[in-house]
C-alpha cells in the first residue's frame, strides 16, 4: 500500500480546534461538509485546493487538544492520503487510523520536506521517498493495514465479521 501526493506543510502543535473549528462541533455532522471547513483557520486554501491523496506533513504534537473524532474526520473526507508528523497526539493517532486516514511518524522526515513538493509513501515497506532522499520509519503492522486498506475500523470490523460468519 503506498500513495504519491502533494505536500502541504505545517508547524508544531497543530490542535484539533485548529485542524476541525470547534464552533462547529455541534452544528455539522455531515463528513463531506466537515472537509469544506478542515484547516481553515490555519490555512485558508486548504479546504478549497486539497486534492485527493495529499500529503499534510508537520511537526511535534500534531492532534493536541480535545478528543473531537472530528479533527480526522474533516481531513479524510478532504482527501488527504496521509499525515506525517514528527509526533502525534496519542487521541488523534488513535481516531485517524479507526477512519481510515494513514499516518507515519517519522522526525527526519517531516523536517526535511518542503511544502508543494511531491512525496511518496510505502506503509508496507516504511518507506518516504521527498527531493531529500528516502527515509525510513517502522512498517505500519498487518492490522493496521488492514483497517486502512478497508476504509476504517467499522468497515474492517464489519468485512471480518463477515468472513467468521462464512458470508
Amino acid at each position: 500500500m503506498s500513495i504519491k501526493g502533494k505536500v502541504w506543510k505545517y508547524g508544531d502543535d497543530v490542535n484539533t480546534d485548529v485542524i476541525f473549528p470547534g464552533k462547529y462541533t455541534y452544528t455539522i455532522t455531515d463528513p463531506k461538509e466537515m472537509a469544506l471547513h478542515a484547516l481553515e483557520d490555519l490555512d485558508s486554501k486548504f479546504a478549497k485546493e486539497v486534492k485527493k491523496e495529499d500529503i499534510v506533513v508537520a511537526g511535534r504534537n500534531f492532534g493536541c487538544g480535545s478528543s473531537r473524532e472530528q479533527a480526522a474526520t474533516c481531513l479524510k473526507y478532504a482527501g488527504v492520503g496521509a499525515i506525517v508528523a514528527k509526533s502525534f497526539s496519542r487521541i488523534f493517532f488513535r481516531n485517524a487510523i479507526n477512519q481510515g486516514l494513514p499516518l507515519v511518524q517519522c522526525k527526519e522526515a517531516a523536517g526535511n520536506i518542503s511544502s508543494g513538493e511531491l512525496i511518496e509513501i510505502n506503509f508496507e515497506k516504511g518507506k518516504l521517498s521527498c527531493k531529500k532522499g528516502v527515509f525510513d520509519f517502522p512498517p505500519l503492522p498487518e492490522l493496521v493495514l488492514g483497517i486502512l486498506k478497508d476504509g476504517g475500523l467499522i468497515p474492517h470490523t464489519k468485512k471480518i465479521l463477515k468472513i467468521e460468519k462464512g458470508e
